[in-house]
């Protein structure tokens, strides 16, 4: 009896002792611990109670955005979906919340708004109770310290993620590039050598060796080098220059075949069609001559243009010439006609960069100058225009993808930038810089991978922006009439 009542003094004394040494003299303990009282008074802790928070539903309300801020900035940064940040989602689901989500897949095409997950949770006012199945289902002798649904969640198969290097993978140096909108002084071959013009000289690249070989020489006559393009084989490059005429090459025995008259200023554009090769010149002409028999057979003169013909190319299946000038028009010409089948003007400024879609047939694509910046789409079986984007700045190139539903474009005033284009969404894939100067001169690889820039900063820039991989997804052309007649 005597140890009992002992203990019970003990034990008040003990209590008291505690309370007053933590409490300020005069103030009741009950209003020391109060919250309110508390932050009035300044104190430095404050440790709330989270005994009736509803974890489910408060995950539930967050934003996606919020949830995965970190993951999604960092996959955004390198490039990459929002696939990663969809599976730390997912993760945190299954191990906070029991969500027993197995697969990444069935998850992307959750609303950021509301999902029918978040809803279900949302609006769930029972109180939760914890799930001991994923425990029960864990092995113990599992050294992870994930559940077995989140195992088998990491494990589930995921697209590979696509990525675009930002630097280029090799730099040349071209000495006398000349920084003018309406040349074209770089053109890659079927047979992997990149001919560019420097100054009064054409120079080719092997990218097989990377061995430089110079093919030709006009400075004896005062003259410069305007453009340059390979025909499809490979084995003959035509050479535009200053003065007018045209010479071609043969390139396997570095010797001049052809010499073409005809043009009274420079020669800015030119497109090969079989042995066919169409010119674009300052005299505002369009001439075509076919290179074996040149003095035999007549020339072409397509004169529809105002101003200096600086944009030619021929559609893939070589039926169509599309061709761009100073004077902000885009032609559509025919094999038979002497007068252009289709006239756009919607352009504000000179259209240099033009490209045929290999892939959509009709398709074709077109760049305008400073004034106008603008990448536009024409549905040339129909002569009506398609869609069209602002890029912000100058274009001077566009190229099309060979295997897939892509484009690239190269820009000028006042971005000096390179862009990947997803068609037809045309959202942005990326964004690659490093030219100081206006990217003037494009040209793509062979095997479609490859693409090389020039620009008035005097180097060439080779870039990997395109995957050999033709993509699964890609639908047929709703532009193509003839394949579904059988």
């Amino acid at each position: 009896m005597f140890h009992h009542e002992y203990e019970k003094r003990l034990l008040k004394s003990n209590s008291e002792s505690h309370i007053d040494s933590l409490a300020s003299p005069g103030l009741h303990p009950s209003v020391y611990f109060s919250p309110t009282k508390m932050m009035n008074n300044s104190f430095d802790r404050f440790i709330p109670t989270r005994s009736g928070n509803n974890y489910q539903t408060t995950f539930s309300m967050i934003s996606e955005n919020n949830r995965n801020g970190i993951v999604t900035k960092k996959t955004r940064e390198n490039g990459e979906s929002n696939r990663d940040g969809i599976a730390y989602s997912c993760l945190l689901k299954n191990e906070l919340l029991g969500a027993s989500i197995e697969d990444v897949k069935g998850q992307c095409e959750e609303r950021r708004v509301l999902s029918p997950v978040v809803t279900r949770n949302l609006f769930k006012y029972i109180t939760p109770t914890k799930d001991h199945t994923l425990l029960d289902q864990s092995s113990p002798y599992s050294l992870s310290p994930l559940s077995a649904k989140s195992q088998k969640l990491l494990r589930s198969p995921r697209k590979a993620t696509r990525k675009i290097s930002r630097i280029p993978f090799k730099v040349l140096d071209a000495p006398e590039l000349q920084d003018d909108f309406y040349l074209n002084l770089v053109d890659w071959s079927s047979q992997n050598v990149l001919s560019v013009g420097l100054g009064s000289c054409v120079y080719l690249w092997s990218a097989c060796t990377s061995q430089v070989t110079r093919l030709c020489d006009l400075s004896s006559d005062g003259n410069s080098v305007t453009s340059v393009a390979w025909n499809e084989r490979g084995n003959l490059v035509a050479v535009g220059t200053h003065l007018g005429y045209i010479q071609v090459w043969d390139v396997a025995v570095s010797k001049q075949v052809s010499k073409l008259q005809g043009h009274s200023a420079r020669v800015g554009a030119l497109a090969w069609n079989g042995e066919v090769l169409s010119s674009g010149s300052r005299d505002r002409l369009i001439l075509q001559r076919d290179v074996r028999t040149p003095c035999v057979v007549s020339e072409r003169r397509l004169g529809a243009h105002r101003q200096e013909v600086c944009g030619l190319k021929w559609s893939p299946d070589n039926q169509y010439l599309a061709s761009g000038g100073n004077d902000n028009r885009l032609y559509v010409w025919n094999l038979h006609s002497l007068s252009p089948i289709q006239t756009y003007t919607e352009h504000l400024a000179a259209v240099k960069a033009i490209a045929w879609s290999p892939h959509h047939h009709g398709l074709l694509a077109s760049g305008g100058g400073t004034a106008d910046r603008c990448i536009r789409f024409w549905n040339t079986l129909t002569g009506q225009p398609m869609q069209c984007v602002d890029t912000g700045s100058q274009v001077c190139n566009l190229a099309w993808s060979k295997h897939s539903s892509e484009l690239v474009s190269t820009h000028g005033y006042s971005q000096n930038q390179i862009l990947v284009w997803k068609y037809p969404s045309l959202t942005q894939v990326a964004k690659l810089t490093g030219h100081s100067y206006r990217v003037l001169y494009l040209a793509m690889s062979p095997d479609g991978e490859a693409i090389v820039t020039g620009a008035g900063d005097e180097t060439l820039r080779f870039w990997n922006v395109f995957s050999k991989a033709r993509s699964q997804k890609e639908n047929k052309s709703v532009l193509n009439l003839f394949t579904s007649i059988r």
